[in-house]
């Protein structure tokens, strides 16, 4: 034991300060190295590397239970729910007031340069325009079956020749879809080729619903054509809203609705609402709320926040905080701010964009409920429309953030709607053009405990390097001293051993 100690003793003696230097620097950069690719891979994938690894591939080694094992199958059923929920608010929902391309997005495009679109978001467009524009019966139709292959073309121009490929055969509706999206380069000429197209889809819907019971071929083309008219209709009172007839744009979407009250899928109540705010019809505007804000129906931020300005209009323009501070808040001011409250719980990402501490883009094509996706397409459309309400968006800044201290933490539990789903920032970062705009998040990460721990690492040892390297013998002598330290504890314990064994029996272990 003593020969060991003396052995260790020397070893520390005949170390010079350089192999500190070398030791610490070195220390120093690998810890640096860890820290920047940890840094990196949780800005990409939001997690840590190393926690990631640690319960994926170590935790079973160390005795960690598999979650699909038998013994945790109660478990899991009674979290079914739970994980459906959040799956079905996950769901990519197609933007009730998305943009032209060809008028709108390519225009911005050529202006600034930028693409506004995603891959993932055009991609997802594309599976809409086969979803809603074609059937199985489509090869009968020489001009169908033209498009069906156009909706799957990846390359603009090469859609935009099949669309008139198809009309030189016939007059095809979802040619003239496809025109007035991409090749119109203004919102009148989108308009001109879509009330072509409503003349050749009115035909095809009025042959199809004659046909429709005669056999699953049939039921299928008219259900296909009932979606193109009904897309028609609905662009069609778009392009009146954009051009300034916003009580036409009203009319025609109302008459859809009362004629094809079933298809909700394109949430034409949420057009419908805006324009009315356009037009300063607030009474309308709760009569829409009334139906539409229902605990059956899912929720929106344009259906939050607009009856959370409907209620902050009662009041806004009279509201100061310092009175209301000092006199308490009325019955009135109570439910415009619980309104709100309300709308922020929803998707708090949206006071920044109305309140203008964070810039604008153009909205995306789809949209994620209760993200930042969402939030940027409501403010887009609707930010006007807060401004003119004298009051709203100042009695907004000073009750949004107070949402936050009602939610509980951590947010298993939400307070008005469901626990926020954790995976709003994977899909928006999909659909949002992360080149030009910085996603928001909620709620906020922090740092993953590894980032921290190398973080401090790689500091503390550069500048253990970096002293060593200006004072070598005093640093010599600290390490000394440290390792010295380190070890008397261990020391200590080995002379009590000695003292209590046997000095035969501690020969014969120290021999093995």
């Amino acid at each position: 034991m003593f020969g060991t100690e003396s052995s260790l003793s020397m070893f520390l003696n005949t170390l010079t300060p350089k192999f500190y230097v070398a030791l610490t620097g070195t220390s120093s950069l690998i810890s640096g190295l860890i820290l920047i690719f940890e840094w990196w891979y949780f800005r990409k994938y939001g997690t840590s590397f190393i926690e990631q690894v640690s319960v994926s591939h170590l935790r079973p080694l160390l005795g960690g239970v598999d979650s699909s094992s038998p013994s945790n199958s109660n478990t899991s059923n009674g979290e079914a729910d739970s994980s459906r929920q959040s799956v079905s608010e996950c769901k990519v929902w197609r933007n009730p007031l998305n943009l032209f391309r060809g008028a709108e997005y390519n225009r911005y495009t050529w202006v600034t340069g930028r693409e506004p679109l995603t891959y993932y978001d055009m991609n997802l467009s594309a599976q809409d325009h086969q979803t809603f524009f074609t059937c199985e019966s489509d090869h009968l139709r020489p001009a169908d079956a033209i498009m069906q292959k156009a909706w799957r073309e990846r390359n603009p121009q090469a859609r935009i020749s099949a669309a008139h490929e198809a009309l030189e055969l016939e007059d095809c509706a979802t040619a003239y879809i496809l025109l007035a999206e991409e090749e119109a380069t203004t919102i009148m000429e989108a308009e001109r080729l879509f009330k072509q197209a409503l003349k050749a889809g009115e035909s095809c819907y009025r042959r199809s619903q004659q046909l429709q019971h005669h056999g699953t071929q049939y039921e299928a083309q008219h259900r296909r054509d009932t979606n193109v008219l009904v897309y028609i209709k609905r662009r069609l009172a778009m392009c009146s809203r954009k051009l300034g007839r916003t009580r036409e744009a009203v009319k025609m979407m109302r008459d859809l609705m009362k004629e094809f009250p079933l298809l909700s899928m394109f949430n034409i109540h949420e057009n419908l609402l805006e324009s009315l705010l356009e037009l300063q019809n607030y009474a309308d505007v709760q009569a829409v709320l009334a139906k539409y804000d229902d605990i059956s129906l899912p929720k929106s931020a344009t259906i939050c926040y607009t009856a959370a300005l409907l209620k902050a209009r009662a009041v806004s323009d009279k509201f100061s905080p310092e009175a209301a501070s000092r006199r308490g808040l009325s019955t009135a001011e109570m439910n415009a701010v619980e309104a709100i409250h309300r709308a922020v719980e929803f998707n708090p990402h949206v006071p920044k964009y109305l309140l203008e501490m964070k810039s604008l883009i153009l909205p995306p094509e789809h949209i994620l409920k209760r993200g930042d996706s969402e939030a940027i397409a409501y403010a887009f459309f609707h930010l006007q429309h807060w401004k003119r309400v004298e009051g709203a968006l100042n009695l907004l800044h000073c009750t949004w953030e107070g949402t936050f201290r009602m939610i509980p933490y951590p947010l298993e539990k939400g307070h008005l709607f469901y626990p926020y789903p954790i995976c709003t920032e994977t899909a928006d970062r999909e659909l949002l053009p992360t080149v030009f705009h910085e996603v928001s998040v909620y709620p906020k990460k922090e740092l993953p405990f590894f980032i921290l721990f190398t973080a401090g690492l790689c500091s503390f040892t550069a500048m253990l390097a970096l002293l060593t390297h200006q004072f070598p013998e005093l640093m010599g002598v600290f390490a000394k001293a440290f390792l010295s330290t380190l070890f008397a504890p261990l020391n200590f314990i080995m002379e009590k051993v000695e003292s209590i064994l046997p000095s035969s029996l501690w020969h014969q272990l120290t021999r093995i």
